[in-house]
């Protein structure tokens, strides 16, 4: 009977959550080379190369893909023949191995999980604890698949109830545009049908966890009702034109990955959950000689694609930005941005709500300042900051309006906003650019330096003043209210695809 030590199994976890930390999955790597080669569209193709060429140097570096290093999920299948030896439970184990990976000092990981969750939502500050799903299988192994996965993916997770003769295919195509691009497409679809609530909506996760594989099952035909399925969600997701970061584009997903189990008669639960740019996972099987580790992959298998500016793009100077500029300022626009800009995210707009309706004198002054919703990895040997790509915009929509009264000219995220938030920047006249997001490290690479101004005890949500040169954004909402995010997947929608699956 194999014991497993929990020092190994800690060990083993900790080393997988840096390895996919910055390893992208090959698989994932080839198939969004192939979608870069295929895409048509110049706005998307900039992104696409932003990401790959991101991925590279996080492989390279050493360093985060993304700063939003995920909530972590942790899948284990534990074979019923093996032991785990110690008092610790299985959460405490794992967790250890969590703690290890994310509070390296070589490569810090960005804490982003916050406890009691309803009130406080205090920082853990070690991005424990993870989500456990454990399965008892038969077997001497213990087979552990880990997963980070970032909060602008996760927050457009969507689960309904539909009736039994209601159309799958149809909820999925009336939902996808509703999720818009805070989940950094392109990327995956995971599927979870059948069963229970809860039981859904962990398929749909764990769905996920395996390798893209559309191009060799269209290759082969689909086998079976459900791989004919996934051909005509991939399909048909693909032609609603959303394509990478929302831009519009010939490819939005590169796989549907579907998990099915049986279900009350009355019922058809669905659940779908998208990965990001950044996908994130690994899986590692322990018998009890010791921690599993994975190699170093070949970085020949990532796609000789360097990222350049577009040799169009408008440079701005920050430091002497005006209205009257920001007015000539077109709906996909390419700019490179140098000087000073402001960072700040939910709870530094939440705080700064707060002080103003309190009467309080704000630290920062946001007068003629450009402001960035970012969360920041720690920097670690000479860099200014770690990684640093966008996080979700919408988030900030209710805040837009008392912002830019605060005298805000623009402001830059990633993903698009909310009529709200669209309706204050007319009124404003001023703009929102777009980042790309799954481009962190490459990103970080134009921040030239780093200071805390304010809410320093927010952590990564603190208010930070960057001095950056030539960061690359495009105009996603002109001072007109013209969105890039509407604009460009109208353009690039094709023709509805006859159904081929089932519904």
């Amino acid at each position: 009977m194999p014991v497993i030590q929990a020092a190994d199994l800690t060990a083993s976890v900790a080393d997988a959550l840096q390895y996919i930390s910055y390893y992208h999955p090959l698989d994932y790597i080839q198939a969004l080379a192939e979608a870069y080669d295929r895409e048509e569209s110049p706005a998307a193709r900039d992104a696409i190369a932003q990401i790959l060429t991101n991925s590279r140097m996080s492989a390279e570096g050493h360093r985060p893909v993304c700063q939003d290093t995920g909530i972590v999920t942790v899948f284990v299948k534990w074979g019923q023949g093996c032991t785990l030896a110690g008092g610790d439970s299985l959460q405490a184990v794992i967790d250890a191995g969590v703690r290890r990976a994310y509070l390296d000092p070589e490569n810090p990981l960005r804490a982003s999980i916050v406890a009691d969750p309803a009130f406080t939502r205090k920082n853990t500050r070690d991005n424990t604890p993870s989500v456990l799903h454990v399965e008892m299988v038969p077997g001497d192994t213990v087979e552990v698949t880990v997963a980070a996965k970032g909060g602008g993916s996760e927050n457009k997770a969507k689960f309904k109830m539909l009736n039994p003769s209601d159309s799958l295919v149809d909820w999925v195509l009336e939902t996808v545009p509703t999720m818009g691009a805070g989940w950094c497409p392109p990327g995956m679809l995971g599927i979870g049908i059948g069963g229970t609530a809860e039981k859904a909506m962990v398929m749909a996760k764990e769905s996920l966890m395996a390798p893209i594989d559309m191009a060799q099952l269209k290759a082969r035909g689909p086998a079976n009702a459900t791989e004919a399925l996934r051909i005509e969600l991939h399909d048909k997701v693909n032609a609603l034109g959303i394509g990478a970061q929302g831009l519009g584009g010939l490819t939005t997903v590169l796989d549907v990955k579907i998990l099915d189990w049986p279900t009350h008669a009355a019922s058809k639960p669905v659940a779908m959950i998208p990965n990001c740019a950044a996908t994130r996972h690994a899986h590692v099987v322990l018998d009890g000689s010791g921690p599993a580790f994975l190699p170093a992959p070949d970085l020949a298998a990532w796609p000789a694609v360097e990222w350049a500016p577009d040799r169009n793009a408008r440079r701005v100077d920050l430091d002497a930005l005006t209205p009257a500029e920001i007015e000539t300022w077109q709906a996909g626009d390419r700019l490179l941005l140098s000087g000073r800009m402001l960072t700040g995210r939910d709870a530094a707009h939440k705080r700064i709500q707060d002080m103003l309706a309190r009467g309080e004198t704000l630290p920062v002054s946001f007068e003629n300042r450009v402001i960035y919703y970012v969360g920041p990895v720690d920097p670690v040997g000479d860099e200014a900051v770690g990684p640093a790509g966008p996080t979700t915009a919408t988030r900030m929509d209710k805040f837009t309006d008392t912002m830019l009264g605060l005298g805000l000219l623009a402001m830059i995220g990633k993903a698009e906003r909310g009529p709200a938030a669209i309706a204050a920047i007319k009124a404003h006249r001023r703009a929102y650019l777009s980042a790309v997001g799954g481009a962190a490290y490459l990103v970080s690479r134009a921040i030239r330096s780093s200071r805390v101004l304010a809410f320093a005890d927010l952590g990564m949500e603190a208010i930070y003043e960057f001095e950056v040169k030539d960061m690359p954004v495009t105009v996603a909402v002109t001072a007109d209210g013209d969105s890039v995010h509407a604009s460009g997947p109208r353009a690039w929608q094709r023709p509805p695809i006859r159904a081929v699956g089932a519904g």
